[in-house]
């Protein structure tokens, strides 16, 4: 940076163009406060361009393929198919450069100003963007994070989830390295769409983080989808064979494959910002530290999403973001994002959705004499023409004598769509008999929940 570099004066300035910076942007901008946005790629960050929505679109692409492989069940004649996947591709990524116009276009209406490129803190509190330097009331950082990889001999022969998103065919051998969701969405979008799968999974069981149905539910439906599951392993060391990849696991078992994916995890972009020059804390595992009103260890310094390590969900970058700036420029002092009950959703095969606590988790915090749990599990009525059925398997975990209902875990078909509605339930402090009196929508999936026994 140049002596004479010009300094921008604003009220926000946003490191990161993804989710939370982009909402927190334009609600500040809303408010009348002057704000800049620092991005040095695609606007959308990773939801938008590797991540949620274009997921979400090879996920339909994969719905759609099964639908195909049981529509003779429903007095269809469907002959041999095949799926175009560049084709899928092409029409994805142009979903998604759709979708960078329209960020852009909301920005340009509030007046936000961006600036394309890599922004970073000063020890003095400004922020350099090339050779620009900016100086703001408040700085937020919302940078998100990045995929992360084990340090294993051959690691950079695999791609990561990012590289999904680029893989211009799709491989006929995959193995994919990970236990939580975007390892098992992964596989299982490849898996619908015809690859071979196997997945690597250092623990004992799926999706550790949820409850335990969920991660056995799902192992149970991968077993029958044809996913081939290695629990308890871990790569070793990978090298390139004659046709593909050659794999060694730590029992010194070999696997083959032509494409590895690691699902291993993500890390905070912090590298490069001077957040530890200019007196921001990270934690042990590079995340900024922030408070409950998503405060930094600098005065007016923030940050939200990802880069915090707290429950890396979009929308919940989103409101984290758009509270902050209700606080900072709309008056609204007491603005700031409850983190519990928080519902979730695995766009697995079959969809997986979550809502508040674990049954373990209840026992942990409540003892077990106060916890109750309820349980169903039934083949939905989709299934009843179809030889090769699926189950669908629910739990609600209710605590204390008035059965407070503080977790509701689904796992099957339509779980991504219905959990909505009982997360507000949840929020709000519904009891089982509150479930019980709510009249059941028949024939549904959901009406299981508010009738169970």
């Amino acid at each position: 940076m140049t002596a004479n570099a010009p300094t921008l004066q604003c009220d926000y300035v946003v490191l990161g163009g993804g989710s939370g910076g982009i909402a927190s942007a334009r609600r500040a901008a809303q408010y009348g406060a002057r704000v800049v946005l620092i991005e040095p790629a695609r606007l959308g960050g990773t939801c938008v361009n590797v991540g949620c929505v274009p997921k979400k679109l090879m996920w339909h692409a994969a719905q759609i393929a099964g639908t195909l492989a049981e529509a003779e069940g429903y007095g269809f004649a469907i002959g041999p198919n095949s799926h175009d996947w560049p084709r899928l591709v092409e029409r994805r990524e142009a979903y998604v450069r759709r979708l960078n116009g329209i960020y852009r276009d909301g920005l340009n209406k509030d007046r936000v100003q961006v600036l394309e490129g890599f922004g970073r803190l000063l020890p003095d509190g400004t922020v350099a963007c090339g050779e620009t330097r900016i100086a703001a009331r408040h700085v937020l950082i919302a940078t998100g994070g990045r995929p992360q990889r084990p340090t294993v001999p051959g690691a950079e022969l695999g791609i990561d989830s990012n590289g999904f998103f680029a893989l211009a065919e799709r491989p006929a051998s995959v193995v994919v390295v990970g236990g939580g969701y975007i390892a098992v969405e992964l596989a299982g979008v490849l898996r619908a769409l015809g690859s071979a799968v196997t997945l690597i999974v250092r623990g004992e069981r799926l999706l550790g983080s949820f409850d335990s149905m969920l991660g056995d539910e799902l192992r149970a439906a991968f077993d029958h989808h044809g996913v081939k599951l290695r629990l308890g392993s871990q790569i070793a060391a990978i090298e390139r064979a004659d046709a593909g990849l050659r794999i060694r696991l730590d029992d010194g078992q070999l696997l083959h494959g032509d494409s590895l994916i690691w699902a291993t995890g993500r890390q905070a972009n912090t590298a490069g910002l001077g957040l530890v020059e200019a007196g921001i804390a990270l934690d042990r595992m590079g995340h900024v530290v922030v408070d409950e009103w998503q405060d930094t260890t600098r005065p007016n310094v923030h940050a939200v999403g990802d880069v915090c390590g707290r429950v890396a969900l979009t929308p919940v970058a989103i409101a984290a973001g758009r509270r902050l700036s209700d606080r900072l420029f709309g008056g609204k002092a007491d603005r700031k994002l409850d983190y519990s009950n928080v519902p979730s959703v695995v766009f697995s095969h079959p969809p997986i959705g979550s809502v508040g606590i674990s049954e373990a988790q209840a026992i942990e915090r409540h003892g077990t004499e106060a916890v109750k749990v309820y349980r169903t599990r039934f083949k939905a009525l989709y299934y009843g023409l179809l030889e090769v059925k699926q189950d669908t398997a629910m739990k609600l975990v209710c605590v204390g004598p008035e059965e407070r209902v503080v977790g509701v875990h689904v796992i099957g078909a339509g779980a991504d769509e219905m959990l909505q509605g009982f997360a507000v339930a949840v929020r709000m402090g519904a009891t089982k008999r509150d479930f019980d009196d709510t009249v059941a929508i028949h024939p549904t999936s959901a009406e299981e929940l508010v009738t169970m026994r």
